[in-house]
């Protein structure tokens, strides 16, 4: 694998379905570059979507099929991805459905063995384990591959189903979740009927709930300094309460979205960055982009709409490389782990 095509894929806590990015990585000095040769979301089969939706309060053995069964959609999935391509190895993320640092564990789901079965290539996976084991959050992992594959940024902003920051400095990454974002912005929007609020139009429309707001700033987890990360069940069981309301729809998302943009351009500013490259499906919603750029001196960088859509999936593809190299693909400034890891778990096919 000299300068191999490895294929990213990444299942976010929006649920949306499966990106999947092909990508072939070149050393370039002391940074990496890269092309992402095909790129595309495949819609999670059948009722997988709504059993992840409801994984947290699944029993163990629903647990352990949910695991079986992301493999099997994620190998049956790169199987068609890889006709015609070189591609050499997989790199899998994994879909999260227990995230409790505090407690020494993180669970994604998405059985490794399935995927270099079905695929018939060496699949990575379970990246976050050995950081939490190592006394870290475990999240957020991207911003290793940030600092090798985008040096000319110096900060990021991934807007998915969680919103997280990281910054680059001379010799120190810092990084870390600072709310839900699409999480729950989507949750809203399908009480009508939508799956996610196009370009922020009906957030656009309604008045922010002054009370409303108040209790979303107010939960204790946004007073907490880095190094933090959030999971869907901390969603589910803090903020979604607070905003499955009866008060008018559109005005419960004009209200997330002055919360999320509040918090994002109140760390922006704490940092110190003048621009920030903007990324992940919240990229897309302009109401939001345009109230961060509005309530902090931090101008949102946008890139094409594929590195907006696949920067995740191409990022877990080059930690799938930096594990199959047996080169460190975790930073400890980031996550509060005892000191840098190497994370991922490698499955062969037969």
């Amino acid at each position: 694998m000299e300068h191999p095509s490895v294929i990213g894929v990444m299942s976010g806590s929006s649920l949306d379905g499966i990106d999947l990015a092909l990508c072939r990585f070149e050393p370039n000095c002391a940074h990496w570059s890269f092309t992402i040769e095909k790129a595309e979301t495949v819609t999670l089969p059948g009722t997988l979507r709504e059993r992840l939706l409801h994984a947290t309060g699944a029993d163990a053995l629903e647990l352990a099929r949910l695991h079986r069964d992301v493999g099997i959609a994620i190998g049956a999935a790169c199987k068609d991805f890889r006709k015609g391509t070189d591609a050499a190895l997989i790199a899998s993320h994994g879909h999260t459905v227990f995230h409790k640092p505090d407690e020494g564990l993180t669970t994604q789901v998405g059985c490794g063995a399935h995927i270099a079965a079905l695929s018939g290539l060496p699949a990575v996976c379970d990246f976050r384990t050995m950081d939490v084991a190592l006394g870290g959050q475990g999240a957020p992992l991207v911003p290793f591959g940030e600092r090798m594959l985008f040096p000319e940024h110096r900060a990021f902003v991934n807007l998915g189903g969680i919103a997280n920051l990281s910054v680059h400095t001379d010799g120190k990454v810092t990084g870390y979740d600072v709310c839900p974002c699409n999480q729950a912005l989507d949750f809203l929007a399908q009480e009508a009927g939508l799956a996610y609020d196009a370009d922020g139009a009906l957030a656009r429309s309604g008045a922010v709930l002054p009370e409303l707001l108040e209790a979303l700033n107010a939960l204790p987890f946004f007073r907490q300094r880095p190094p933090r990360s959030l999971g869907r069940e901390w969603f589910d069981e803090q903020l979604k309460p607070l905003i499955a309301t009866s008060a008018p729809l559109a005005d419960r998302l004009r209200t997330a979205v002055e919360h999320i943009a509040a918090l994002v351009a109140g760390e922006l500013a704490r940092a110190g960055t003048r621009s920030a490259l903007f990324t992940g499906g919240g990229a897309h919603n302009g109401f939001l982009v345009e109230r961060i750029a509005a309530l902090g001196p931090c101008k949102p960088v946008l890139p094409s709409a594929a590195l907006i859509n696949f920067k995740e999936a191409v990022i877990f593809a080059f930690h799938g490389l930096m594990r199959w190299r047996g080169e460190v693909n975790t930073l400890a400034s980031v996550t509060g782990a005892a000191h840098d890891s190497m994370g991922g778990a490698i499955y062969l096919p037969n």
